[in-house]
């Protein structure tokens, strides 16, 4: 009896834990869908995504499951190990992106854009929480900036290298930055850390 019950602990552990995976991507795919329909500038890595869509053509989820996929790839050197959540990571958070993108409407007013935009930072840093918080594994790019910290930088200097490199050459491609790129910056951080209240974070999620 007592091993059944620890079997249903375990299963319904795992199916919680996928269920803030899935969740949590679908979340983030439609959070990075509202900031760039806001118009008011997208976060870092998005900005590239714009620039690249918008120089060599495909949708902009499009180019988030390529880059997260090549990214994968500088996994191997750094010696980072992919999991369930990676992979789903690189595979869905772009379709989200797109169905977002597809079906929310043009804002029309900057007070419709500033709504889109408080509402993609706040979703992106509760979708942050549920899938760190599954322990399923980190997102590509999230674990390229972890590998970097292993070969000794700082988790601060890692992430402005990252995130200053993609975004100037986002910029340069013609990706849109603006205010909405400075407020995603400034909030994410602690709109994220406020979730945690409610949602910890899995200590084998390594957060």
């Amino acid at each position: 009896m007592a091993c059944h019950s620890g079997a249903i602990m375990r299963t319904t552990s795992l199916s919680t834990r996928l269920l803030r995976l899935y969740g949590g991507l679908a979340l983030y795919g439609a959070g990075i869908g509202l900031q760039i329909s806001s118009a008011l500038g997208g976060a870092p890595w998005d900005v590239f995504h714009q620039g690249l869509s918008i120089r060599l053509g495909l949708s902009v989820g499009t180019w988030i499951i390529i880059v997260g996929a090549l990214v994968m790839l500088l996994w191997i050197p750094l010696r980072q190990r992919p999991g369930l959540g990676t992979i789903s990571n690189v595979l869905l958070v772009g379709l989200f992106a797109d169905a977002t993108l597809w079906l929310l409407p043009d804002p029309g007013h900057w007070a419709v854009a500033a709504l889109y935009l408080a509402a993609a930072v706040v979703t992106v840093g509760f979708a942050t929480v549920l899938y760190i918080g599954a322990g399923l594994g980190p997102g590509p790019r999230d674990g390229l900036m972890t590998g970097l910290v292993r070969l000794g930088l700082s988790v601060r200097l890692a992430r402005f290298l990252i995130e200053a490199g993609v975004l100037a050459l986002g910029w340069l491609l013609g990706g849109k930055a603006g205010i909405g790129t400075l407020v995603f910056a400034v909030a994410i951080g602690p709109i994220t850390h406020l979730f945690t209240r409610w949602f910890p974070l899995d200590p084998a999620s390594g957060e």
